[in-house]
């Protein structure tokens, strides 16, 4: 029997099943196809961009040396329209600010403007593919371990004047592309040992921040990002899960929660529900940690499955934006890419397929044996067949019918690099 009559014929079980349970696959599907993953550009070349080519700073690093890896703006794109081809439905791609099209020109961080990432906002129009936007305040002489939180006047205003270009940028990406672009904002500022001057950092980037968002664009969403620790920044991070969700919630910004930057006992999940009743969206970075914040590939974990079914049971699709974070240079980046999103619309799929109306029903009627069986059994049905309709609906390999096609790519591009 063929392959896509063995697949539809699984299907059409499968949607018996859930039939059973009140869930209609059809619907599911349906949601899913409208479910736009932010890919990040920065997996092709190990967050090296097209600025200095020096090594990261900042409390980040990328471990591995696979080959292969993109050295040019022509490699990133080509790298990321092949990983695109095995992704079912419609994403967009994150860039961070110095992967701009420079023309072989230095162009410093306070001086960056729309005209550098037109070829991208072209590029993206002709594929069918929305941006995002990432100012980056790492791996640059003036970073160090303070950046908008810093004493030194001088440095803080290069770095407001440079966010403040991003979000101009983000602005025109928005405007032309005819749908909000989202920009997120991430800085490092830390302190490796203990600090005597927890305040007196938090203040200056309070008042960093109020400068850069004091002008208002319409085509655009700002977001801000915690983060609990960098390397060598062990001990005090300035732009904590505390101080961004009070800052958002004070100032209608978008929080982003990154998989990665909290304890490893903490649920992100749980984060969800307290936070969408006081702020308008939320924005996702999606990776996976290992003892500490590794940016492995995300995978079909609990971790992840559970963040995905929240989103779902909070009613929250058109409220939380996901994007994917992780960098991992140990393996084949191309592959990287493929295994990361599709895990993810994994995991979105059982939660959508999830049978919430009965299982609510059982919460409301006090019935928690049924609720606690039926969670159970929901883990066993048969959500694959539908993965691999989908798979089918949206012409890319089915199943690890990608591999070999990764496999190819490596052999005939990647390889000779």
């Amino acid at each position: 029997m063929e392959k896509e009559t063995l697949i539809q014929k699984a299907y059409e079980i499968a949607a018996e099943r859930y039939a059973a349970v009140g869930v209609d696959v059809e619907a599911a599907l349906a949601k899913l196809q409208n479910i736009s993953l932010s890919l990040h550009c920065w997996q092709t070349d190990d967050v090296t961009g097209f600025e200095s080519g020096g090594e990261l700073t900042g409390g980040i690093q990328t471990t591995g040396n696979y080959p292969g890896k993109a050295r040019n703006i022509e490699e990133v794109r080509q790298d990321i329209l092949k990983a695109a081809s095995y992704i079912p439905g419609t994403h967009r791609l994150s860039l961070h600010e110095i992967y701009g099209d420079f023309g072989g020109q230095f162009v410093d961080r306070d001086q960056v403007e729309p005209k550098h990432f037109e070829s991208w906002m072209q590029w993206a129009g002709e594929n069918g593919m929305k941006l995002d936007f990432n100012s980056t305040s790492f791996s640059h002489p003036k970073s160090g371990n303070l950046t908008l939180a810093n004493p030194d006047k001088g440095i803080r205003d290069f770095w407001i004047e440079h966010t403040k270009r991003c979000r101009a940028i983000a602005e025109e990406m928005g405007k032309r592309q005819g749908n909000p672009c989202v920009m997120n904002f991430w800085v490092h500022d830390g302190s490796k040992d203990i600090t005597v001057n927890r305040m007196k950092y938090r203040a200056l980037l309070k008042e960093s921040l109020d400068s850069i968002f004091a002008e208002e664009y319409p085509h655009m969403r700002d977001c801000v990002e915690s983060k609990v620790f960098g390397i060598g920044l062990e001990s005090y991070t300035v732009g904590s899960n505390d101080f961004y969700i009070a800052y958002a919630a004070t100032r209608n910004k978008i929080v982003t929660l990154d998989t990665g930057h909290f304890h490893p006992t903490e649920s992100v999940a749980d984060k969800l529900s307290s936070l969408l009743l006081y702020i308008p969206e939320v924005m996702l970075h999606v990776s996976r940690p290992v003892r500490w914040d590794s940016d492995h590939v995300t995978i079909m974990n609990d971790e992840t499955l559970d963040l995905c079914k929240e989103i779902v049971r909070c009613d929250a699709l058109d409220r939380v934006h996901i994007g994917l974070d992780y960098f991992d240079a140990s393996i084949n980046r191309i592959g990287a890419y493929v295994i990361g999103s599709r895990a993810t619309q994994k995991c979105l799929l059982q939660a959508l397929l999830e049978p919430l109306d009965r299982l609510r029903e059982y919460e409301a009627s006090d019935r928690l044996f049924e609720r606690l069986a039926l969670l159970e059994e929901a883990k066993s049905l048969p959500w694959n067949a539908v993965w691999d309709m989908f798979c089918l609906k949206n012409n890319v390999p089915v199943g690890e019918d990608f591999i070999p096609e990764i496999e190819k790519y490596e052999a005939e591009v990647t390889s000779k690099r």
